[in-house]
């Protein structure tokens, strides 16, 4: 615990952002409950110590974990849906592309484990719907440079967020012949 006064011995090399890092690794592998000091503590190889010298308590590791996952997550989409003009058409394609794709494993479950975690907790919630309305609003944006009105710019962002996360839930590529021209398909009535 922090004691306000200055330590001349640290207890460990992990810093705060590696504790988030295995905070969210563990997020991925077990969920909310993975979020235990003592089990991160072990996962890390260090002791509770070393957790009280960069954290206050656990509130404070979650809110930061949650805090992580909100900046990564908008930074992402902000970077996804970026567009030069007239290129709007094509940003929206790479995005539906990218987030349907599996380019990273442990994204989904962390996205999966959030969401869970939002349905018991309020902080969480509010993070979830800060970060939904976020990629929304950038996907829209998109939308309506392309001339849509705000309303179906706003219900063709969430059907584009509905498909990308529901294909990557369904592993549609495992049952379906020819997965890539339906995504293909797919992203034509989506984006046109």
């Amino acid at each position: 615990m922090d004691t306000g006064t200055e330590r001349k011995i640290r207890p460990s090399s992990l810093d705060r952002a590696a504790w988030i890092k295995g905070a969210l690794a563990a997020l991925a592998d077990e969920g909310h409950a993975g979020l235990r000091v003592e089990t991160l503590a072990k996962r890390l190889h260090v002791t509770k110590g070393s957790f009280y010298w960069h954290f206050r308590d656990r509130r404070d590791l979650v809110d930061a974990v949650l805090d992580e996952w909100k900046r990564g997550r908008i930074a992402d989409i902000h970077k996804q849906t970026a567009a030069a003009p007239g290129k709007e058409l094509e940003a929206l394609r790479h995005t539906i592309e990218v987030y349907s794709a599996s380019r990273n494993r442990k994204g989904l479950p962390i996205e999966l484990a959030v969401r869970e975690w939002a349905s018991r907790d309020a902080r969480a919630a509010a993070v979830v719907e800060e970060v939904d309305a976020e990629r929304v609003a950038c996907a829209a944006r998109l939308f309506e440079s392309l001339g849509l009105e705000p309303a179906e710019a706003a219900a063709r962002s969430v059907l584009l967020y509905a498909y990308v996360f529901g294909f990557s839930l369904m592993r549609c590529n495992r049952f379906m012949p020819d997965s890539r021209a339906a995504k293909a398909w797919i992203t034509e009535r989506i984006a046109n």
